[in-house]
C-alpha cells in the first residue's frame, strides 16, 4: 500500500467495534494513514453508518473513491443480531432504559416465524426518534434527548429476507436482507408489536453490503498493523 494508491483511492473493508462510531473509524484511518505517508491531507469517508452499539462491515473509501460512496451506499445490506421480546425503549435498542414490559406467554416458535412474513417485501417504516435525520436543521437524536417529542413521517424501504434463526426467550436471534435506508430497530419495535406484545434490539452485527462481506473486512488494529509495515 502506498500514498497514491490512497489517493488514487481505495475501497477499505473494516469491522467496526463495538462503542465505536462510524465517524470515529474513519477519523482513526485517516490519522493513520497521514502518519504513515507524513500526508497533510487525505480525503477518507465511510459509506453508511453503523450505530455505535452495531458491530460489522464498514465500508471505508479513499482519495478519488470517495466520490463513489453513493454507490455502495445504495447496495443491499444484510444484518444479523437479537431481539428481546417482552420490553421496549425509547431507542429501539439497548441506548436507553426499558420503559414498558409485555407479556410474552403466548408467544410460541410458529408465531415468532410466521410473525416474519408481515415484513417482508416493500413496507412503510418509521425511523426512531433517536436518529441522526434531521427535521427542521436539527437531528432527531437531539430532540429526543431533550424528551421533546415530534411527528416522524414513514418512509417505503424493502425488506427481501427475514429470518428467526435461533429462539431463546426473550431473546430472538434474526438475519435481515434489506434496502438503504432501513431501521433494524424499527423492524424491532414494529415486530414486537406485531407479536402483540414489545421488542427491542439488544444486538446488532452488519454482514454484508452489496458483493461485500465482513468475512473479508480487517480489525482496524489489523489495518493499522499492515500499514506501519
Amino acid at each position: 500500500m502506498t500514498e497514491e494508491n490512497f489517493k488514487n483511492g481505495k475501497v477499505l473493508l473494516i469491522d467496526k467495534p463495538l462503542t465505536w462510531t462510524s465517524f470515529q473509524v474513519v477519523n482513526k484511518l485517516r490519522w493513520h494513514i497521514k502518519q504513515r505517508f507524513k500526508i497533510k491531507k487525505i480525503k477518507v469517508g465511510h459509506a453508511g453508518t453503523l450505530d455505535p452499539l452495531a458491530t460489522g462491515l464498514l465500508i471505508i473509501c479513499t482519495g478519488k473513491e470517495t466520490k463513489n460512496i453513493h454507490t455502495y451506499q445504495g447496495q443491499i445490506k444484510e444484518y444479523t443480531g437479537t431481539f428481546t421480546v417482552g420490553s421496549t425503549t425509547p431507542s429501539y435498542d439497548l441506548e436507553t432504559e426499558i420503559d414498558q414490559s409485555f407479556s410474552t406467554e403466548h408467544i410460541t416458535e410458529s408465531l415468532l416465524k410466521e410473525t416474519t412474513k408481515q415484513f417482508l417485501g416493500d413496507i412503510q417504516q418509521k425511523p426512531p426518534i433517536f436518529s441522526a435525520i434531521k427535521k427542521d436543521g436539527k437531528r432527531l437524536y437531539e430532540l429526543a434527548r431533550k424528551g421533546e417529542t415530534t411527528e416522524i413521517a414513514s418512509r417505503q424501504v424493502t425488506i427481501s429476507e427475514f429470518e428467526i434463526t435461533n429462539i431463546n426467550l426473550p431473546q430472538v436471534d434474526f438475519r435481515v436482507v434489506c434496502s438503504k435506508g432501513t431501521y433494524i430497530r424499527s423492524i424491532a419495535f414494529d415486530y414486537g408489536k406485531a407479536l402483540n406484545s414489545g421488542a427491542h434490539l439488544s444486538a446488532l452485527r452488519r454482514t454484508k453490503i452489496g458483493d461485500f462481506s465482513v468475512d473479508n473486512a480487517s480489525s482496524i488494529e489489523s489495518f493499522i498493523e499492515n500499514l506501519v509495515e
